[in-house]
């Protein structure tokens, strides 16, 4: 199949995400708590830009001829690298999805999707709608189930000629172990961090904390970039701490299918009682709980968006990536906290800027 003809297949591909827009965001909310509105708004209608731009690539991925001496000449042939297994996480099943198999389907490779095992419901869909739009039978394989069955088999299997995986830290070694020990395929891997905020003494203190919050609890603090650990220059930390805590105070937490709510549940009880269990970790080692920190409500997974001060570096809750709605703030004076916050990080945020 030409690359033109693959771009036009995922083009179809995209219009029939466009089709079913409320039905998938509703999946991923039924699946992984994520909030309907946003599902709806963002990440459904996402990964039909993502296919898009993909399906824009699919015919214009070109090699080069080189001019090596005067009578010889060198080139470069790109070809699909074969079958792609991909490992997809739960927080962003429908994003992750089409981060992994839009590229991998534009350069003509086969894909099998292990889709995490609390959001499958979602990549199944896909896979329906990927027959629809002319993706030929065995070309788009979404293969549910657990992670030391299923994806053990995606990330060890002979036949598969790469593997992506997006999750922790811990599997992450054990899908490069399995990788190497089998037919050496190259691996690409993402797995999270513990990102800083770092907040100086002149930024616009209102916009410094409406950031931090959506840098901490955007999705439920489930996400590999939430900025969790929160620096915050001594001159402005006691305002920047009170602020916060009214703003985490004043978020909904409830169904994720009401407009009105801006936090739903944690994926799963495992998940929930991980939050919880670092939260009494936090205060254990001497952090002090300034809001949140319980179970909101007496049914579902629901955890008050929480916010601890006077964490050190060397606190579980500063180290651990705890992936859900638990902020530490700490004070610093020196520009030196940089040295401080770089390990752990995926990603950072500066917040500086010159008042008025």
């Amino acid at each position: 199949m030409t690359g033109y003809e693959r771009g036009r297949i995922l083009h179809r591909f995209a219009d029939l995400i466009d089709e079913h827009v409320e039905e998938l965001a509703a999946l991923d909310t039924v699946d992984a708590g994520k909030l309907f509105a946003v599902g709806k708004a963002r990440d459904i209608p996402g990964a039909a830009h993502l296919l898009r731009y993909y399906a824009g690539a699919a015919d214009k991925v070109h090699g080069a001829t080189l001019k090596m001496a005067q009578r010889m000449h060198g080139y470069t042939l790109k070809e699909p690298v074969g079958v792609v297994g991909h490992i997809v996480p739960w927080n962003y099943p429908t994003t992750m999805f089409f981060f992994k198999v839009g590229p991998a389907l534009a350069a003509g490779c086969a894909v099998v999707v292990k889709p995490a095992e609390q959001t499958p419901l979602s990549a199944l869909f896909y896979a329906h709608l990927a027959r629809e739009a002319g993706v030929p039978a065995g070309v788009l394989n979404v293969v549910p189930g657990f992670g030391p069955t299923a994806g053990a088999a995606v990330a060890a299997h002979m036949d598969v000629d790469k593997v992506s995986f997006t999750g922790s830290t811990e599997v992450g070694r054990l899908v490069m172990r399995a990788a190497a020990e089998s037919n050496l395929k190259p691996v690409s891997l993402e797995l999270g961090g513990k990102s800083p905020v770092i907040v100086f003494d002149d930024a616009d203190l209102d916009m410094a904390v409406n950031l931090v919050n959506f840098a901490t609890y955007t999705n439920k603090g489930e996400i590999c970039v939430a900025g969790t650990r929160i620096y915050v220059q001594e001159g402005i930390y006691d305002e920047f701490v009170k602020k916060a805590a009214e703003l985490a105070s004043k978020s909904v937490v409830g169904d994720p299918f009401n407009p009105s709510v801006s936090q739903g549940p944690q994926v799963d009880k495992d998940q929930y009682e991980k939050v919880l269990r670092y939260i009494d970790i936090g205060k254990r080692e001497g952090a002090t709980l300034v809001t949140g920190g319980k179970p909101c409500g007496d049914k579902g997974y629901y955890i008050e968006p929480t916010i601890f001060t006077d964490v050190k570096d060397d606190m579980t809750i500063a180290q651990d990536e705890i992936f859900g709605p638990v902020m530490a703030l700490m004070k610093f004076k020196y520009v030196y906290i940089y040295m401080r916050a770089f390990p752990q990080a995926t990603s950072f945020f500066f917040l500086s800027f010159q008042s008025d």
